[in-house]
């Protein structure tokens, strides 16, 4: 018998329940959860970026066991329940997609016969962005902004790419992608500049400007920063480990190769990809 939503809904009151349930889990509330929604979204991206779709239906139940968690914590101080959770997810994606369902209703769905790629996509990108910011002004309490909403929890890189796309939505970009290469020269020039007057903390500071000057580069040139890294760590674990495995085949520790030794076998790592990826 397959297990449905009820099920599992059910399983997390009786994890929860003070007789019957798990101590592990009576003791989690809304702050010790958190770092465990972020990993297991980071393990559902890790698993569709390696194509494990295999491992990819388990990964998005762990994902989907973080929002039941909530959805416990809410119930139990009477906040909101899943049914809550549900009914304002899908309020919202209809009332962002009037040209799929012209009057906010699932009922009112695109007629049969009319295509997708018939709707503007700029005139649907533009009517979403406008929902958004009337919903962002709804919750704002102080002055507006086209930064609102953007998570504070997001990884840096991440917060960094969102809040430069608000910003340049509203015209506060580079005019091309020369002006932010500018721009990186400019920010590492004055990271040379720090360290050369000894002033870390300085140095720490204008590496923070590189960083976020380096994202709005990815940005602009179309690409998730946070995908451009990790592809770039996965890159580096494979040919670090390749010079691992090649030192070892020469029993050689790691520790006493010779930094000239290493290099050797990293040119070797990225030539031996190289001819891989042209065969």
């Amino acid at each position: 018998m397959r297990h449905g939503i009820d099920d599992l809904l059910t399983l997390m009151q009786v994890l929860r329940d003070r007789e019957q349930g798990c101590p592990w889990d009576l003791r989690q509330n809304w702050d010790s959860i958190v770092p465990h929604t972020l990993e297991e979204a980071y393990e559902v991206a890790d698993a569709i970026e390696r194509r494990a779709f295999d491992e990819l239906p388990g990964e998005l139940g762990d994902l989907l066991f973080q929002v039941v968690y909530y959805a416990q914590f809410g119930a139990e101080e009477q906040r909101f329940d899943f049914a809550d959770i549900v009914d304002t997810l899908t309020a919202k994606m209809l009332r962002r997609h009037p040209h799929v369902f012209p009057d906010g209703t699932l009922a009112s769905r695109r007629p049969p016969g009319v295509s997708a790629e018939e709707v503007q996509t700029q005139q649907v990108n533009s009517r979403w962005e406008v929902l958004k910011a009337e919903e962002r002004a709804e919750r704002a309490v102080d002055t507006p902004s086209v930064l609102d909403d953007v998570p504070r929890t997001l990884p840096a890189l991440s917060r960094a790419a969102k809040l430069s796309k608000r910003a340049a939505r509203v015209g506060f970009d580079w005019p091309d992608a020369r002006g932010v290469v500018a721009k990186i020269r400019e920010e590492l020039a004055e990271v040379e500049e720090a360290l050369a007057a000894g002033d870390q903390q300085h140095a720490q500071e204008e590496v923070g400007d590189l960083l976020f000057a380096v994202t709005n580069l990815a940005r602009t040139l179309n690409a998730d920063p946070e995908q451009c890294l990790r592809a770039t760590n996965a890159k580096f674990e494979r040919r670090f480990r390749f010079v691992e495995r090649e030192l070892s085949a020469a029993q050689r520790p790691l520790t006493e190769a010779s930094l000239d030794e290493m290099e050797a076998h990293w040119q070797a790592a990225k030539a031996e990809e190289k001819q891989s990826t042209h065969s």
